[in-house]
């Protein structure tokens, strides 16, 4: 494990206020790796954190609760160190929210041990437990309610109106994530075999650089069918759809039919009516334009109600936000068993 703490002008610079909230720790677990935040529970803009570039294991029984300790425990510490270097008195931690990629799903180890684990190393009690697309949503939205469009090599969509969550999509690449970087690759390798056979529907300009990224076409089977990140290696190719479609009209559809993909999911689960804002958060919103501009229109035609909203942060920073929330008794995002977990002591504290 390799951490990378935050430059010394990027970490928190406030004194902790005995009679204020205490500081607040964010964590975000997902494919590339675990990353910690510390931030003063009313000032989240400047968060000291730490890296790791190891994921957190997965295997038959879910998430990995004691790998995920094992990194994040040292790393809060040193946080907290560090706070406690720059003043007088020892920092207070008043509350942790830990969002996870699978935590709705594979999260049940999580949720049995880490509530006495931090209780015990870290002596807090206030907990929160999220699944990635709640981290995404709050990062973005905060506790307002909306829709979050969450993507990149896969794609989900999570909307709120304070009282449920409603997902729609976030399926995996076989099943769904339409719209995503994977789908996109997979779109754009399919037109690039087409036009390698001949086939109606194919585009040259794709062929052109799908051999360019993964060498010839007769090949692409044997080298893309026994990965293991199948998903990841088709998103790769995402990118050069998005260039390819500046001036290929094939490549340009794929991305049309993207953002209908993608906005009919944040249609799915927006709350209807005034007041409701919808953003959108991720890698894959990245390639710009050629992805971008039919979103916004398919935006406009399938959600006219909803206000497009910039995200404010990532999802590191929703559990900080989340975190906060706790701290003081001002949690409004809706609880349940799997997508936003706050164990009934945290609850009652």
């Amino acid at each position: 494990m390799t951490r990378e703490p935050a430059a010394a002008e990027s970490g928190p610079g406030h004194g902790d206020d005995p009679a204020g909230p205490g500081w607040v720790l964010g964590v975000d677990s997902g494919g590339s790796g675990l990353r910690v935040a510390l931030a003063p529970a009313g000032d989240l803009t400047c968060p000291g954190t730490a890296v790791s570039r190891e994921p957190v294991r997965t295997g038959a029984a879910g998430i990995d609760a004691g790998h995920l300790l094992e990194q994040m425990l040292p790393m809060a510490r040193e946080l907290l160190a560090r706070v406690g270097d720059r003043g007088p008195g020892v920092p207070r931690l008043s509350a942790v929210a830990v969002g996870a990629a699978g935590m709705a799903t594979l999260g049940d180890g999580l949720r049995a041990e880490l509530p006495g684990a931090l209780a015990a190393e870290l002596g807090v009690r206030r907990l929160a437990l999220a699944a990635d697309g709640v981290t995404a949503y709050a990062g973005a939205l905060g506790q307002r309610p909306g829709a979050v469009v969450a993507a990149g090599t896969g794609m989900i969509a999570l909307g709120t109106d304070l009282t449920s969550w409603h997902r729609a999509d976030g399926w995996g690449h076989l099943l769904g994530d339409c719209g995503g970087g994977a789908w996109i690759g997979r779109a754009g390798l399919d037109a690039a075999m087409r036009a390698h056979d001949g086939r109606r529907g194919g585009s040259a300009a794709l062929l052109a650089l799908a051999e360019e990224r993964f060498g010839p076409a007769a090949g692409l089977p044997a080298r893309i069918y026994p990965r293991t990140d199948r998903p990841a290696v088709l998103a790769s190719f995402a990118p050069d759809v998005a260039r390819a479609a500046l001036d290929d009209s094939v490549a340009a559809g794929i991305l049309r039919v993207a953002a209908g993909h993608i906005a009919e999911a944040a249609a799915a689960v927006c709350p209807a009516g005034d007041g409701s804002e919808v953003a959108l958060t991720g890698g894959l919103f990245k390639m710009g334009e050629p992805l971008l501009a039919p979103l916004r229109a398919e935006l406009a035609e399938q959600l006219p109600y909803a206000e497009a909203a910039s995200a404010t942060g990532d999802p590191l920073h929703g559990a900080l936000v989340l975190a906060a929330a706790l701290a003081v008794d001002g949690l409004r995002l809706p609880c349940d068993g799997h997508l936003l977990h706050v164990p009934e002591e945290a609850a009652d504290r």
